[in-house]
């Protein structure tokens, strides 16, 4: 009897631990839950105590950052001010024009500029950029250079008579090729003529016209038979002379701009007058005579007051 009794209890407590342990192996859904709770609980406690315990140095650049930003954001905020002014200012332009200039699309309007430049090379005058003397040049000088050559082509596109464009004495591996390219977009596709050769061995000495200050004869017209050189020469040290004596050693005509003719010098305080201006200044001038046939207002087009001159007209 004693041994029975002592069978079933064993027998009890066996079953009793086989459930627990099933209960262990495969925890039902509320276990499940209460584990969960518990994970979200620590890593609460974790996120808190990171929140609670901010550095100096993590404070002090996240206030240098929103300085920053601030102040990036009022820059953003200005350009796009400019930017809207500005094609407000565009839109005004049109509509005042609309009814002088017809609209035409950017297609057309490249057309357009295609025909005139190649019309030029066959009947139009013609302009020579001499840039044989760039070989002493720095670095900030032929940068200077070709920006230039970037605004002096611009400004022939948007002529209506344009002239045709040679670049004479001009290397496709020069400095100032690779710096046209740099700074020019689309350079490689200009409408002009690129050549190795100098100017004087690429057309007759006759038709050739030397522009330099230094000339002693004032141009007096602009003759679409003549070949106009420009001094492709940007030197800060102002060396006199250096394109009035290529010309006489080539015996080629030389002239001078007509600034003498119809400009005086203005009084300021700093007393300074100059003639020598950019290749791009001097073709605004020429081209804006060859349309107009107006000395005066070619020479406004291409004289700043920074150089110490004024047309005799606002003297008076």
């Amino acid at each position: 009897m004693d041994w029975k009794l002592e069978g079933s209890a064993e027998q009890t407590e066996s079953q009793e631990l086989q459930e627990h342990e099933l209960a262990l192996d495969s925890p039902g859904e509320d276990g499940v839950s209460e584990s969960f709770r518990l994970l979200q609980i620590d890593v609460g406690c974790e996120h808190w105590e990171q929140e609670a315990l901010p550095t100096g140095s993590a404070a002090w650049c996240s206030k240098n950052v929103r300085r920053k930003q601030r102040h990036w954001e009022k820059i953003v905020a200005a350009k796009k001010s400019k930017r809207k002014q500005e094609k407000e200012r565009r839109k005004a332009k049109r509509v005042e024009n609309s009814g002088i200039y017809p609209q035409h699309s950017k297609r057309f309007l490249r057309s357009l500029i295609k025909e005139r430049l190649l019309e030029a090379k066959h009947s139009g005058p013609r302009l020579c950029i001499d840039l044989s003397m760039t070989n002493h040049m720095s670095k900030k000088e032929l940068s200077r250079l070709a920006g230039q050559i970037r605004r002096l082509y611009g400004s022939n596109k948007k002529a209506e008579r344009p002239f045709w464009i040679c670049l004479t004495g001009f290397t496709t591996d020069s400095p100032l090729y690779e710096e046209c390219l740099r700074m020019n977009d689309g350079f490689s596709s200009y409408l002009l003529d690129i050549t190795e050769e100098d100017c004087f061995s690429l057309f007759p000495l006759e038709t050739l016209v030397y522009l330099t200050p230094d000339s002693e004869h004032a141009l007096a017209n602009v003759d679409v038979d003549k070949v106009y050189i420009l001094g492709g020469l940007v030197d800060e040290s102002i060396q006199k002379k250096v394109t009035l004596q290529k010309a006489q050693e080539h015996s080629v005509k030389t002239a001078r701009l007509p600034i003498q003719e119809y400009m005086v010098k203005c009084q300021s305080g700093k007393n300074y007058h100059s003639e020598i201006l950019t290749i791009n200044q001097v073709f605004d001038i020429l081209s804006t005579y060859f349309e107009t046939q107006n000395w005066p207002e070619a020479l406004k087009k291409g004289v700043c007051s920074r150089k110490g001159y004024v047309l005799q007209n606002s003297v008076e």
